[in-house]
This record gives C-alpha cells, structure tokens and sequence, in this order.
C-alpha cells in the first residue's frame, strides 16, 4: 500500500500545478476556461518540437516551454476572452469551449493523430530505491519540480506588487479600478500565468507520457475536479486537493480495479462539495 500511496502521491502533484493554473483564472476574473487542457497539451507538443529540431531536453527546455505558453495565454485573452468579459457567463463558458477546440483541431490539423514519444530523457525511467519503495526517477523530478513551481506561484501572488493587484483583482474588481489598478493588464497577466503553470507541467511530463491531440483531457477533467473540491481561487487548495485527487485514484485503483479509479474520484468530490459546497478551502 506504501508503493500505492507514493505513487499516488507523484501523480497529485503534477495534478496540482495543473489546477492552479486553472483556479487562477477561475477565481480571478470567474472565467471557466474549457481550453485549459489544450493549452496543457500545446505545451507538451512544444517540449517534444524543441526536443525533436533542437535536442534540447524538457527539463532544459523548462523556462522556453513556461514563456510560449505564457504568451499563448495572453492571446488567447486578448483575441477572445477580453471580448466576453463582460456579457452573460453562457457566452463566456462557451467562447473558451469553441477556443478548445480550435486549439485541438489545429493540434491535428498541424501534427496529425500519432503518438508521440520523447525518448533517451535526461532523467530516465529506472527506480531509485527508498526502503520498500521503488520510485522512478523521472516522476521525482516531475513530483519536486511541481511542487517548487507551486510554491513559487504562492510566493508570487502574496509578495509582490503584481501578486497583490491579482488578489485584489479577484476579490473586488470595481474596487481595484478604483485604487489605479489597470484590471485588464491583471487579466492578461492572469491568465498568461495560467498558461505558465500548465507549460511547466507539461514540459515535466512529456518525458513519460504519450502525447497525441487526445492526451491531456483526462487532466483537463481532474483540473476541474480539483478546483472545485479546493475552493475556486484558492491556490493552496488546489495543492491540497490535488494530493487528495492523486492518492484517491491510485488507491482506488488498487482496492476496485484500475477501470473503476475515477469512481473514487468523483464520489469523493461528490460527498465533500455537498459538505462544502465552495470547496474544502472555500470561503
């Protein structure tokens, strides 16, 4: 069961720095952004690309993988998102649905269908041996490397200026105009950092995970799960809720099969938001 729960464990942080991406621009300008997951997977196709022309390897192709990303964030804000801001949440909700799947199509259109695979990384899949414990190395570096990126973005939001702004952005928008704070510059900044956040993940995963245009919707899926089950904006709730989410699946997939994993999942998100409705560490 130790083996299970390590396991689960690796996989909730990646999970987490996924979701924290998405509670930002949920909490923040209360966008529920459905093209969430395809950012993720442009992000994993940007890692492969550089890793193919350039050989250069995902882990050091890290901070080129974080800016694309980041920019694609900020178009994707400025061409479509600005422009629904303000008209009914339906209009909203479905703006970032049609944007996911433009960015699927295009995945396709552009890359065809086929799996792909990033080979000989620079940290490889053998084990290192902890006790009992086998833990692959290349999940470590994806597990630290998560949990680090988390941290810094908690560290970004509650110290700096920029930080500050978003939090008073997300509480009180006609309230920050007020105190000189340009919003729409926040936004952007928003969600160019939600797309920062999901480029890191994705550069830390592609190393071991398949990446085809189907890839990343089952981590667009849990992203959300675990955004609500957090509480919506709250950064350490998504953390949290995203080690929940990892340990659920992997002891649920160890106690009932493999196939019935995610009934765990989401019967524990169903009993907890009846018990809180806003979320473990909603308020």
């Amino acid at each position: 069961m130790g083996q299970i729960m390590i396991n689960g464990l690796m996989n909730g942080f990646v999970y987490a720095l996924v979701a924290v991406g998405l509670t930002l621009t949920w909490g923040v300008m209360d966008i529920v952004n459905f093209a969430h997951g395809e950012m993720l997977l442009w992000g994993m196709y940007a890692a492969f690309w550089i890793w193919s022309l350039l050989s250069i390897d995902p882990i050091l192709s890290l901070p080129i993988v974080i800016l694309l990303i980041f920019i694609l964030g900020v178009l994707m804000y400025f061409l479509v998102i600005k422009r629904v801001l303000n008209a009914p949440p339906l209009t909203a909700l479905l703006a970032t649905f049609g944007l996911s799947m433009v960015l699927k199509n295009l995945t396709q259109f552009f890359w065809t269908a086929n799996y792909r695979n990033i080979t000989n990384p620079l940290v490889g899949s053998d084990s290192i041996q902890i006790g009992e414990l086998f833990i692959r190395k290349d999940y470590i570096v994806a597990a630290v490397g998560s949990l680090l990126l988390t941290f810094v973005v908690i560290w970004f939001v509650n110290k700096t200026k920029t930080g500050v702004a978003i939090k008073a952005t997300s509480m009180n928008k006609s309230a920050a105009k007020l105190m000189g704070i340009n919003t729409s510059k926040i936004f952007a900044i928003t969600f160019g950092l939600s797309g920062a956040c999901v480029g890191a993940a994705a550069a830390l995963m592609s190393s071991f995970t398949p990446i085809y245009p189907e890839a990343c919707a089952l981590y667009s899926t849990l992203a959300f799960v675990i955004v609500a089950l957090g509480g919506f904006g709250n950064i350490k709730g998504a953390l949290f809720a995203g080690l929940l989410i990892g340990l659920a699946e992997a002891v649920g997939g160890y106690l009932i099969g493999t196939s019935f994993k995610y009934l765990v999942v989401f019967v524990i998100y169903l009993v907890a938001i009846q018990i809180r409705p806003k979320g473990l560490f909603g308020w």
